[in-house]
């Protein structure tokens, strides 16, 4: 569906959308800002800055002359008079000012350590490999430089020490949902005998419209066991109405008593009583599906 869907948008790109909307008039602007709200009435699909509606499309309550009002409020500015300090600033300092006391620093000394005239003999000589040797013996790692490691290691071979990173393997998007939603909302419709599973995921452009016609229509299907409606733009205001009240929790309470095929029921009671009822009625068809299997298997 998501596909025919892209294919159905293409005939649309070359379209202005401002030359369109410069050429129709107030009343059809208006018509279609109702219709934009039918279909988003949260403004979820605008930026932030643009869900206010415009509220300045009004006739004005008296004559407003620019230059007239600024020419009197600088007026108004030069005629009034600034408040007179009580206490004039005479510039007068009270108190010694701070002065950060300054610590000496005390120089490091740095020890100077003198080696025998053999030994400092065979490091003058000695090799990089050598040094890179002497260095792991003593477990002094700044003996050497760098690049006396890197040298001593062997440039050709390089550090043994060093992991290979493995190539990452690719991770491809999911495809999109090729449910066809008006077929869909069709076969609910007509109680197709066929139709037991329906999944809406990630199907980010049904109208909300149609998510109604979708919960109208189930009211009379029969046939469909499992429906999924996740990640869609079914918000709170689609999803949600208000709450169902005492008298309706107890006939859905009681409906569930009555029925002994349902053993999932997705709803929050809010009164305890139905809450109790509905909990033990569900209990009862579970046992039910439990017994039969387990009669099965004898």
């Amino acid at each position: 569906m998501a596909l025919s869907y892209k294919k159905d948008l293409d005939k649309y790109k070359d379209l202005d959308e401002d030359e369109i909307l410069s050429k129709l008039s107030a009343e059809e602007l208006k018509q279609l800002e109702t219709a934009l709200e039918e279909m988003d009435p949260e403004n979820a699909l605008l930026p932030a800055g643009l869900r206010q509606k415009d509220h300045t499309a009004k006739k004005a309550t008296g004559p407003f002359d620019r230059e007239r009002l600024l020419k009197y409020l600088e007026k108004e500015a030069m005629e009034y008079k600034d408040r007179e300090d009580v206490v004039p600033f005479t510039g007068e300092r009270k108190g010694k000012a701070f002065v950060p006391k300054q610590t000496p620093i005390e120089a490091q000394q740095v020890e100077v350590t003198t080696l025998d005239p053999e030994l400092e003999e065979a490091l003058s000589s000695a090799t990089d490999t050598e040094l890179c040797d002497l260095a792991a013996i003593l477990g002094v790692h700044n003996l050497a430089t760098s690049s006396q490691t890197y040298d001593g290691t062997g440039a050709t071979e390089g550090y043994n020490n060093v992991i290979k990173g493995e190539k990452m393997n690719p991770v491809f998007d999911e495809p999109p949902n090729p449910t066809n939603v008006e077929e869909t909302l069709q076969r609910i419709k007509n109680n197709d005998s066929s139709l037991t599973e329906v999944n809406l995921n990630n199907i980010k452009n049904i109208p909300i419209p149609t998510l109604k016609d979708f919960a109208k229509a189930m009211e009379k299907n029969t046939h469909l066991k499992k429906f999924s409606l996740a990640a869609t733009r079914s918000n709170d205001p689609v999803a949600v109405r208000q709450q169902l009240g005492t008298t309706i929790e107890m006939e859905i309470a009681k409906m569930l008593e009555e029925n002994n095929s349902i053993v999932k029921f997705g709803y929050r009671f809010t009164q305890q009583g139905p809450r109790s009822r509905a909990a033990a009625a569900i209990t009862k068809n579970n046992d039910l599906v439990r017994r039969k299997r387990v009669e099965g298997d004898l």
